[in-house]
């Protein structure tokens, strides 16, 4: 069980390494990227939006985003966790809290960009009941070919 804590300024340097280092692994860097890792509090936070950190004692393991689109909508972005940590389900306890805090707070439609070569956090959000959507012509991330969504109600 990992314990989930909110964004604070000491934290922001996990958000950014932990992201960085799996999309170095899988992809590339995307300026969308660098906007949103350098500069976390005024990108995310400061537009109404949200980051958590996964952590076993002091132990910052995990972390994701939400992304505030609109007052009932909010993106899912920038989860990641450690590898040194991964298989341990706590992918899902960061996505199970993202939720409960989107249904706490009126959120109605959490949405996500992914690519398919992710195939276990593809298989996670499955679970948990994100559909597949039609990917916008445009989309935020080069390297996106999977939007999905899921209602709260």
């Amino acid at each position: 069980m990992i314990n989930i804590v909110p964004y604070n300024e000491e934290l922001a340097e996990h958000f950014r390494d932990l992201n960085l280092q799996w999309l170095e692994r899988y992809f590339k860097v995307e300026p969308k990227d660098k906007m949103l890792l350098e500069d976390s509090k005024k990108e995310i936070i400061d537009k109404g939006g949200y980051i958590f950190f996964g952590a076993i004692n002091e132990t910052i393991v995990g972390c994701f985003a939400l992304i505030k689109i609109s007052e009932t909508i909010f993106e899912l972005g920038k989860m990641a966790v450690d590898p040194n940590y991964q298989g341990q389900m706590i992918g899902q306890q960061l996505l199970d809290h993202a939720i409960l805090h989107c249904r706490k707070n009126k959120v109605i439609k959490l949405i996500l960009y992914s690519h398919s070569k992710l195939s276990s956090a593809i298989h996670i959000y499955k679970k948990i009941g994100f559909v597949e959507v039609p990917l916008e012509p445009f989309t935020p991330y080069e390297r996106s070919n999977i939007k999905m969504e899921l209602y709260l109600n």
